[in-house]
């Protein structure tokens, strides 16, 4: 069955608002555990059903956002889920409270009642107003993204079309297609400041209508971090500044001693090698079919999947007019398929998709058996873990695409890893300070991101970029607009990915084994408790990030790619 036939029906609200009371209420007056866990067995394919339709919903918009009928569907959406959240808010509450709860524990686990006691303490039917203003402004920023058209060498293009410019080998190329797209931002500055200031202010006002002091506690909950806060996370930043960040710093200087200039600026940094990044060596066809082969060669898990994902079209990669940018991996429960989305744009980052996406898509795929929502996908933090860890997993097959450049792309993957991390928790504590602070104008934002950057990421040079020197650089990260708290998880995830490059380096096939049977257990275990049966050490023991970085930078070192590349 291919996608295209996978069919959407907007759910019937009312007549499925009325069944699940009805099983929530015979939950409530169970006399017995068998009865319970029959009625949540219930609940959840009906849970499956509307998640199905608001995914098939999502894809297909994102598709293409000039599609007048799914543009419909994704305000319908915006208007319903927080209805459909407060009806499985009461679900959660039932459960949370059930006199049978000790032996629901014993049969779904520790983990899925700490995450129905963090629905319970995350929702109240009060805020539903404002989860749907929320859901509206994050569709504007991204409506307002996708609109982005430029003509640019003779082709229109969209936000990710212009990728390739940035990182072409002649300087005034990349120039000109770096300024040109900073320019969108700052035509739209005062609509962006206007839709953030909104949400940090509905996000505010939903925290302290639930009790909270600030958002930062909701968004912790929302993020369903259940063994960690705010303080183990700012320890774990102390540990990227002290650790990491001199690192980088060295990093950035050998990439501009090869490209001999006596400074590297904004549009630089993007290009490692003067004769060019590594780059892909075909079409998007050509990297679909090289693909292919590497996951049948990789695993016999690794072909079933990937042979599964082709059969059935359940990979959208190139990039076209009206398609939303980035790239993301969604779950389609009633069908049982991960679906990859991305935007070629014939950088070393269509690569990364068919990898990072893929690990995903894989752990989806693997975990599918578990009936129970909740623990079949992981929390983000945890799921970061199967895609970034898949993208080093697949360096021996790296030669299929890049032939020549080989190498190169290596020694940037890696690098690109490490130099991630400083800015991945740069955009977590500029959120912390955010929300903290709700009051604060759309000028002392940014004035607070520019601080930032010299703390985690000095090497930036913004000079003659009057947007970036007043710390716009942040109007591009959509997860800070519409995913709050989403980011020190790609950080946390890849210190653990670091460690399956590091592991597998010593015994790959243990190492792999280990992230297979990761994969396996979707979300059945919290992060912390996942990173353990990986046999992964946590990110926020003291000297767990000093170890891994050890190697990697002694590694970066030998293999270090003379100037004259």
């Amino acid at each position: 069955m291919k996608f295209t036939d996978y069919r959407y029906e907007r759910p019937d609200f009312e007549a499925l608002s009325q069944e699940i009371k009805n099983l929530i209420e015979t939950i409530q007056n169970s006399e017995s555990l068998e009865q319970q866990l029959e009625k949540i067995t219930d609940i959840n394919k009906i849970q499956d059903h509307i998640s199905t339709m608001q995914s098939l919903s999502y894809i297909r918009h994102s598709q293409d956002i000039r599609d007048g009928f799914y543009d419909g569907e994704n305000d319908y959406w915006d208007e319903f889920d927080p209805l459909y959240t407060e009806l499985f808010h009461d679900f959660a509450k039932a459960v949370a409270g059930s006199k049978f709860r000790d032996g629901l524990a014993g049969i779904f686990g520790k983990q899925y009642f700490a995450l129905l006691d963090g629905q319970v303490l995350g929702f109240s039917p009060e805020i539903v107003e404002d989860l749907q203003e929320d859901n509206r402004l994050s569709s504007e920023y991204a409506k307002l993204l996708a609109s982005a058209k430029f003509e640019f060498n003779g082709e229109a293009l969209t936000l990710s079309g212009l990728g390739k410019y940035m990182e072409d080998k002649d300087r005034e190329v990349r120039q000109a297609a770096t300024e040109l797209r900073w320019s969108f931002f700052q035509e739209h500055e005062e609509t962006l400041d206007r839709i953030f200031d909104q949400l940090v202010k509905v996000r505010d006002k939903m925290a302290k209508k639930l009790g909270f002091d600030n958002y930062v506690q909701l968004g912790y909950i929302n993020m369903n971090r259940t063994d960690y806060g705010p303080e183990e996370v700012a320890n774990f930043r102390k540990q990227v500044l002290e650790e990491i960040v001199p690192v980088c710093n060295e990093l950035y200087e050998w990439q501009r001693e090869r490209l001999g200039y006596d400074k590297l600026r904004y549009f630089d940094l993007d290009v490692e090698y003067l004769d060019g990044n590594a780059s892909p060596k075909g079409s998007p066809e050509w990297i679909l079919e090289n693909g292919l082969k590497m996951y049948e060669e990789m695993s016999p898990e690794t072909k079933e999947f990937f042979e599964f994902m082709v059969e059935r079209d359940l990979l959208d990669l190139v990039n076209r007019p009206g398609k939303e940018g980035g790239g993301y991996c969604s779950y389609i429960e009633d069908y049982q398929s991960p679906f990859i989305f991305s935007n070629f744009n014939g950088t070393s980052g269509d690569i990364d998709v068919l990898t990072h996406e893929a690990g995903h898509a894989f752990q989806g795929y693997l975990s599918r058996h578990i009936e129970i929502p909740e623990l079949r996908e992981t929390t983000y933090d945890s799921a970061e873990i199967h895609s970034m860890s898949m993208e080093f997993f697949a360096w021996p097959w790296m030669e299929n695409f890049f032939k020549e450049d080989t190498d190169k792309y290596k020694f940037s993957h890696l690098s690109g890893s490490l130099k991630f991390i400083p800015y991945g928790v740069m955009v977590d504590e500029f959120q912390h300070l955010v929300y903290e602070n709700p009051q604060l104008t759309p000028q002392e934002r940014k004035a607070k991101w520019r601080e930032l950057e010299g703390k985690y990421v000095p090497h930036k040079n913004y000079e003659g970029n009057d947007l970036l020197e007043r710390g716009g650089f942040w109007f591009t990260q959509s997860h800070i607009f519409e995913d709050p708290f989403y980011y020190i998880d790609y950080t946390l995830a890849g210190i653990c990915a670091l460690q399956f490059w590091k592991r597998m380096r010593e015994d790959r096939e243990e190492a792999w084994n280990d992230y297979v049977n990761l994969c396996k257990i979707g979300g059945i275990r919290s992060f912390l408790g996942l990173v353990s049966y990986g046999n992964l050490e946590s990110p926020f023991e003291d000297g767990c990030v000093k170890s891994v970085i050890s190697e990697i930078s002694e590694w970066l070192r030998g293999h270090k790619i003379p100037t004259a590349l």
